[in-house]
């Protein structure tokens, strides 16, 4: 037997015993890794399980919260929940398992298998696909723009592929971006029950669960199947009580995955000592994708490879519903935190980050010790007050877009506060930590978004570039507003219609305003932005006319779908 063992750690004073072949957290480390799920830790409210991996083990586990309010059931390490995005490394993993069996290629035509995909006038590949490089349009986007409300209303793989298979353009070439896309996930579950024989669930228990030991891990397929000790979705608006919030997906791939904290530590070991498909099986789970001018991205296989505090990270969150989830891997010190959620309002990857700022103190300290020192960033000066005048805010407002997504943003001083309409329905308001550098006011996300506003300059437009931390910042352009009248914005009412859906879309004028109306939706009152442009919260909309100067039609772009073209009906 393996003697046991101290460890102290410097800064949190944590002990890691070791009894025989067990490790676990000393308990007064316990009760600080506690204190960060206070707010989840109560018989009133849903919660989350914890999983804290360390060295192959699992060295601390617990349940905060309810996993079913109706009948006062506890959450447990052995609660199941649906864990949405997490899914799409088992996917990937199911695709790489192929491959290894020579059952296909990751350069294959993803039409080679899904013929009635529509054929967009260039190859798309299985890599494609994973690396979300594909330019495919986005099902769930898809869904809603064709009347689907987003986990009410049932959702079937057979709905996606109607959808796919009336699609007339993709959003861009594809290699040329990444844009993150759960179809091509989809695709791939399709993918593997056509080349396989055997459904993506059956595929998965078979070469992946089973074999690992993950005996209380599926993708459901089913809605309707009862699964034991599975909990329950919810989410709460402020001041009122929680809500059931919960899946109606007979779709995976791309989400539908069902698990729990002590079968993912099976799963997190096999990075380690991969008892499916073997080192070449991880070292290709892990490869990152490049896009065709030879960028490399953050994505692999259905994981997020990154840094946090010095240390290396891989990682992927999942967000359906009243399901929140996330599992994050620090490679290097054999560690892992996963974190899975069944309440809206739960933030499991800021969770999970603050279990690792506990329990990997040292190793965060010693890796802060090494990294050179750097000039001190914006979020720095978060918590630093700057006042600035009317004048000084009246000289960033106007209205700036951004070329590559064709999105708006309307900034204007309103109360001596300087707000931006950045996309959803209510307007943001900007908090100052510099003379033209902002953070978002009132929001626990905030202060990771930093707006700098840039004079112009040369040939160099005025404008705003917004960055929160990852890639490039997202560079807005000041443009001239437009104001129509009456008169004008009566040229756009009328009845729209798209080949690639079937609902009608309607624009009406009513006071002075115009409006969007569509199936199973509230009017989305439209703003103008640029002549013949307007923004809601449904995106983007660009009217277009005819030979005779016309309203003839509109483009949609908002995020995950661009140029959605739609006819306006002459009768």
């Amino acid at each position: 037997m393996r003697l046991a063992r101290l460890v102290v750690m410097a800064g949190v004073g944590l002990v890691v015993a070791w009894a025989g072949e067990a490790q676990t957290l000393a308990p007064h480390v316990a009760k600080q890794v506690d204190k960060v799920f206070t707010k989840w830790d109560r018989p009133d409210s849903p919660g989350c399980a914890l999983g804290v991996y360390r060295g192959g083990q699992i060295v601390y586990k617990r349940g905060y919260g309810m996993e079913d309010l109706n009948e006062d059931a506890h959450i447990t390490p052995g609660t199941v929940f649906h864990v949405a995005s997490m899914s799409k490394q088992f996917t990937a993993a199911s695709v790489v398992l192929l491959a290894q069996q020579g059952k296909l290629s990751l350069d294959d035509d993803v039409r080679k298998y899904i013929p009635q995909l529509p054929d967009f006038g260039q190859k798309i590949t299985i890599r494609n696909l994973v690396y979300h490089t594909s330019g495919l349009r986005d099902q769930w986007a898809l869904l809603e723009l064709a009347g689907w409300r987003y986990s009410k209303d049932l959702i079937t793989d057979e709905d996606v592929m109607s959808m796919m298979t009336r699609q007339k353009e993709l959003n861009f070439k594809s290699g040329e971006r990444h844009v993150y896309c759960n179809t091509g996930y989809t695709l791939m579950g399709l993918i593997v029950k056509r080349v396989s024989g055997m459904s993506l669930r059956e595929f998965t228990t078979k070469n992946i669960f089973e074999p690992l030991g993950m005996t209380h891990t599926h993708f459901r397929d089913d809605h309707a199947e009862i699964i034991k000790h599975d909990a329950v979705g919810y989410e709460q608006e402020t001041g009122k009580p929680f809500e059931i919030s919960i899946t109606n997906f007979d779709t995976v791939g791309a989400t539908s995955l069902h698990t729990t904290v002590d079968d993912l530590q099976r799963w997190d070991e096999n990075f380690y000592q991969p008892k499916v498909g073997g080192a070449a099986f991880v070292q290709q789970m892990l490869e990152q994708g490049k896009l065709n001018n030879g960028e490399q991205l953050d994505y692999a296989f259905g994981l997020v490879i990154g840094k946090y505090k010095g240390l290396s990270t891989v990682d992927h969150g999942g967000a359906d519903a009243g399901y929140r989830s996330d599992m994050t891997r620090f490679p290097e010190q054999h560690f892992s935190v996963a974190v899975l959620c069944n309440s809206a309002e739960a933030d499991p990857s800021a969770l999970g980050r603050q279990v690792a700022d506990i329990v990997l103190a040292k190793e965060i300290k010693a890796a802060g010790a090494a990294t050179p020192a750097k000039e001190p960033s914006a979020k720095s000066t978060a918590g630093t007050a700057v006042i600035l005048t009317t004048e000084q805010m009246a000289a960033f407002t106007g209205l700036y877009w951004n070329r590559e997504n064709d999105a708006f943003v309307k900034i204007f001083v309103k109360e001596g506060k300087l707000e931006g309409y950045m996309g959803g329905e209510e307007p943001l308001v900007l908090k100052p930590f510099g003379e033209s550098q902002f953070h978002i006011a009132d929001e626990p996300w905030g202060d990771e978004v930093e707006i700098h506003f840039v004079a112009a300059s040369g040939d160099e437009p005025r404008r705003m570039e917004r960055s929160d931390g990852s890639g490039k910042p997202r560079v807005f352009e000041a443009k001239e507003p437009f104001s129509p009248g009456g008169a004008e914005l009566a040229e756009y009412t009328g009845a729209y219609v798209s080949e690639e859906i079937d609902p009608l879309y309607r624009i009406v004028l009513d006071e002075e305003k115009l409006s969007l109306v569509r199936l199973k939706h509230e009017a989305d009152t439209l703003r103008p932005a640029v002549r013949d442009v307007f923004t809601g919260e449904i995106g983007t909309v660009r009217f277009v006319r005819d030979a005779n100067g016309h309203v003839s039609g509109f483009v949609l772009n908002t995020g995950r779908i661009q140029n959605f073209h739609f006819a306006k009906k002459t009768s």
